[in-house]
């Protein structure tokens, strides 16, 4: 299989972590969502773009397993790739790798949908066939 995985690096911020110096779990889903657009850029657009042709990728489910804590300034690769696509959905999943010792920290995936600017399920496939093919040749089967 010839997958398609975008890297993209974060540096721990001071404000994400918590009183532990843990980084706080709710920080890891805006990691996901900086790691989705890098991932359609690689695609060769941008949600905006997306948006623009009036398509939208709302979040329908959301999961991370934690396995170990991110600290200040850790140097991490958010790797992004596409688990499962069709014309209505598309599963993204996630590593979260600690750059110093390429230790899995944490992994988690989203699910979403495509939907029109009225917020109704679209079949992309059909309606959109030119995003489709920009995306279906970053998702290999």
């Amino acid at each position: 299989m010839n997958l398609y995985i975008n890297e993209t690096n974060i540096e721990v911020r001071y404000v994400e972590t918590d009183k532990m110096g843990i980084v706080h779990h709710s920080n890891y889903y805006a990691w996901f969502e900086v790691g989705r657009g890098a991932f359609i850029k690689g695609a060769d657009m941008t949600y905006r773009d997306m948006e623009n042709y009036g398509v939208m990728l709302p979040v329908l489910e959301s999961g991370c397993k934690y396995i170990e804590g991110a600290k200040y300034e850790d140097e991490l690769i958010i790797q992004t790739w596409i688990e499962e696509m069709n014309g209505a959905k598309l599963v993204f999943n996630y590593n979260v790798i600690r750059k110093e010792d390429s230790k899995i920290i944490a992994k988690g995936s989203t699910k979403h949908a495509f939907v029109n600017s009225d917020f109704r399920i679209i079949n992309i496939k059909k309606k959109m066939p030119e995003l489709w093919n920009k995306l279906e040749k970053l998702y290999v089967k």
